[in-house]
């Protein structure tokens, strides 16, 4: 064979393989982890009964009995990154409708909102593990951004969304053989793996002021929790 034509195809070959690595490399999802803490209550008495089977608690209203189980979420992040972008800090909250049988992966509705504080990127980021954290098909699904007062200790626990004008949690201790909190350990917690135990605190109050969904609850299920998961959690497509 011709040397030229020789050396011309290892020039093709290289130029290929450097493009194949390219793509590769392009192609390759960012790498995310995330510690966070969770100031949660719902609309089920104590304890919810969705962390056991698909059915949330029966309501009546005015004679109807009806399922659903109505929430708040707010998270705080300890720690964590998504592909460079550190999300340390960050502050996020979810309302929403888990509806009357969960059990087919369908959900009634859901309403994120970042904190005002959170970047651009820092909202992406959260955005793409959520969908991880809780593999729902929700029937509506929209953001918003707002205020989030976030604080807890051993004994309280308070969370608002613009002040209390969009929504709070409000959770107190419930109270134990000792002066420890009662928490609720092993118990898997929607798609994330790992918790530290759901540490039992009944609402005061929760619930989310705006728009056609609003509700109120009190003396309902509340609890403080601790989760954590990374994209090495996740299953590959084929696996």
């Amino acid at each position: 064979m011709n040397l030229r034509f020789m050396f011309l195809g290892l020039v093709v070959a290289f130029a290929s393989m450097f493009l194949l690595a390219v793509e590769a490399k392009d192609s390759v999802k960012p790498e995310w982890s995330i510690n966070a803490s969770d100031i949660e209550a719902c609309s089920c008495p104590m304890f919810c009964q969705c962390y056991f089977n698909t059915e949330p608690a029966a309501h009546s209203h005015g004679g109807d009995s009806k399922h659903f189980c109505r929430f708040n979420m707010a998270y705080k992040v300890n720690s964590g990154h998504f592909g460079a972008t550190d999300l340390t800090g960050a502050k996020f909250w979810i309302t929403g409708d888990l509806g009357a049988d969960f059990g087919s992966g369908k959900t009634d509705w859901a309403h994120v909102t970042f904190d005002k504080a959170m970047s651009p990127a820092q909202r992406e980021g959260i955005g793409k593990m959520l969908g991880h954290m809780f593999p729902f098909q929700w029937g509506s699904l929209t953001t918003a951004e707002g205020t989030i007062h976030w604080e807890h200790n051993k004994d309280a626990a308070t969370a608002t969304l613009d002040d209390g004008k969009t929504a709070e949690i409000r959770l107190k201790r419930f109270p134990g053989v000792t002066a420890e909190p009662v928490v609720i350990k092993n118990l898997p917690y929607f798609g994330i793996p790992r918790n530290d135990g759901f540490v039992m605190m009944p609402n005061e109050i929760e619930a989310y002021r705006q728009g056609p969904n609003a509700f109120e609850f009190k003396g309902t299920t509340g609890f403080y929790i601790v989760t954590d998961m990374n994209s090495n959690d996740v299953k590959k497509p084929g696996m």
